[in-house]
Formats: structure tokens, sequence, C-alpha cells
């Protein structure tokens, strides 16, 4: 099983073969009206291997790209991904887990607090995952657009409707899968419920889902076309209240931006270490409240406008969703790349501009 440090080290040792087997620019086509070019790798195939001439080199190759990262993997990853509803309200911070995702959501709940739906796939780890808490219907949307296994503690009346009966590949810890979580006795409830992968994929198994799911195909590049494009290597978002400003300032040694909320830094409880992005996605899209709990329907498919910030700097695009598939960022026609590792999305409300709740420097 691989820790956080190994997946970083990881990072470092094969930065010369994703330089030379994954290099493409923004303007390569594919995905969302664009033809691909030879380089393209809109379509990286779990089996991609690292180029031969890194091998030359005698820096050790990756036999396999993760699907979801872009990062260099010694395993093939074929497991289904587990979509796991992340508790984001103070006391639950630090949380367990969000090092080792490979690509978060954030996105508001009721009264205007914030929840986590984390994707994870790629990295193997015995460490707990949690605080869970309960799913809402565009959770369940943005987790079933991976094919993930969707993991939480009950549900909204909503998303409870949607769940059950439907075939869905569903663990709720309150309805069909208690014996699959765990309650933390040092932390109050109901900022105390965990699981881990193994627990969670036994679950899975248990209740007859499948192992294996049709997983979207992403477009990497750890060499982006960003010219042109501002400098943004300090970043704020406002979602809705004061109590959920999140921050992110990249490191240009690490290639990476980290993140803090509310001034203090986020970290991981299971290892101490502040949580990282190599890109970080921006979409405005419409909420609607509909009950007198102020409920959510957030519209995950129309598309708007979105920003993309990746080394340092900031793309203005938009986001666009075709029936199945997932959220795709699109300039000029032409479908964007990520730089390999962890993607942050953040889900913000259209009522207000973009540029006026994501600040940049």
């Amino acid at each position: 099983m691989k820790s956080n440090i190994g997946r970083k080290m990881m990072r470092m040792a094969f930065g010369a073969a994703l330089a030379a087997g994954l290099a493409v620019s923004a303007a390569c086509g594919g995905g969302a009206g664009g033809k691909p070019s030879a380089a393209d790798t809109s379509a990286p195939a779990p089996n991609r291997t690292a180029s031969a001439s890194t091998e030359a080199s005698g820096t050790p190759t990756a036999a396999f790209i993760a699907p979801l990262t872009g990062m260099p993997v010694q395993e093939e990853v074929t497991k289904r991904p587990l979509a796991v509803m992340i508790n984001n309200l103070k006391p639950a911070r630090p949380q367990s887990g969000l090092s080792q995702a490979d690509i978060v959501w954030e996105v508001l709940a009721e009264g205007g607090i914030t929840r986590l739906v984390t994707i994870f796939q790629s990295s193997a780890f015995s460490d707990p995952i949690g605080p869970i808490r309960s799913i809402r219907p565009y959770m369940i949307d943005i987790g079933e657009s991976y094919g993930a296994v969707l993991v939480h503690a009950g549900a909204s009346n909503d998303a409870l409707a949607l769940l059950q009966h439907s075939g869905k590949a569903d663990l709720d810890e309150i309805n069909n899968a208690g014996a699959y979580f765990y309650r933390d006795k040092s932390r109050k409830a109901p900022h105390n419920l965990y699981s881990t992968q193994e627990k969670l994929r036994e679950g899975a198994v248990k209740l007859g889902h499948s192992e294996t799911a049709n997983v979207p195909q992403l477009r990497f590049s750890s060499a982006p076309d960003l010219s042109g494009t501002e400098a943004a290597t300090d970043v704020q978002v406002k979602f809705q209240l004061d109590s959920y400003k999140v921050a992110y300032h990249y490191d240009p040694a690490k290639g990476l931006y980290v993140r803090s909320i509310n001034g203090e830094p986020h970290t991981d409880l299971n290892n101490g270490e502040q949580l990282t992005a190599a890109n970080l996605v921006m979409i405005s899209a419409k909420h609607r409240v509909y009950d007198n709990a102020g409920r959510l329907e957030i519209d995950l498919k129309s598309g708007g406008d979105a920003l993309l910030f990746q080394q340092g700097h900031v793309i203005a695009c938009e986001w666009k969703r075709e029936k199945g598939d997932i959220v795709r960022l699109v300039k000029d026609g032409v479908e964007l790349p990520f730089v390999p590792g962890t993607t942050y999305y953040h889900v913000i409300p259209n009522s207000s501009p973009l540029a006026k709740l994501v600040t940049y420097q």
C-alpha cells in the first residue's frame, strides 16, 4: 500500500516521464469540439505506458497511468471509484483521508455550509476516511458521473427517494451498510463516523455491487499552454458564509496549490499534511432553495462560466456537460487538459458573478 509521502515521491520521480510522454497544449483538440493530435492524452487508457526515453535515461518508469489523476502508478487501476460524502463543518476538521483523494468536489449543503464529495480510486491506503455524512441528489449525480460507489450516512428525503429500490451502487450507514462504518469515540457525534477503503469495498461486494465500472477518460498535460494567461498564485473562494472562506497558495517548488480554510492550513488528520491540488476548478452553477429546510437544487448539466487554475496561472473558460458524461472545461471549443495530480472542484452559485466570489493575484 502506498502512503501519501510515497505518492509525492512518485510525482517527483516521474516528472521527466510526464513531461516527455504527456506534454500537449490546450490547443490540442479532442473531447468537446476538437480533433485529437498524435500527442493528445484525452483518453489515457489505464495501461498507457511511460515514455521509452525515460527508461533510457535511467529514471524508473511507471507501467500505468491512473485514469482520474494522470499520475504514474505501478499497478493497473481497475477498482471502482468510491465517492465518499465528507463532513466539512468546523468540528469535523481536520478530516481523514482527503490527501489520498483523486478528485474532490466542494459543494453547498443547507444553510451555506459546504460538503466534500471525495473520489478515491488510485491510492490504496488503510487509514480512516471521514467523518462521513449524508447525501443530496446533486451529490449522487457527481459520484455516479465517475462510476463510483456512493458512500454516505443517510440522505435528504429526495435523495433517499432516488436511492431506494433503484439498484444504484450505494453504501448507506443508516439504511443498508451499517456494519461497514464505525464511530470514533474521540470525537462527538455526528462528526465521528468513519470507514476504510477495505471495509467499504467489502461492503460493496456484500451488497452485490460491481467491483469495476466505466470510468470517464480525462485529458492530462504536464505542460499545458498557459501563454496569454494571468498569473494566479493566491486564490480565494467564498461560497456564501464568511466561515467558509477557502484559500490556495501556489507552491512552485511542488507545482501544487496548498489549501487553507478560514486562514488556517487545511490538513489531513491521518498524516498532518496540508491538502494540495494540481488543478483548481471553479464553476458557476444555478442554485435554487426549494424548501423551508434550505435544501438545494444545483444545476450541474446546463454549463456556464468557469475558471481553471494550474501551475500558478488562471484560464477563463466554460464548463459543459453532455448526457452520461462528467463536467468538462472548454475554451474556444476545445477541452482543456489537467495537470497530472489531484483536482479540486468548487461549485459556486451563479447569483453573483464568478469574479466576485473567486479572487486571485
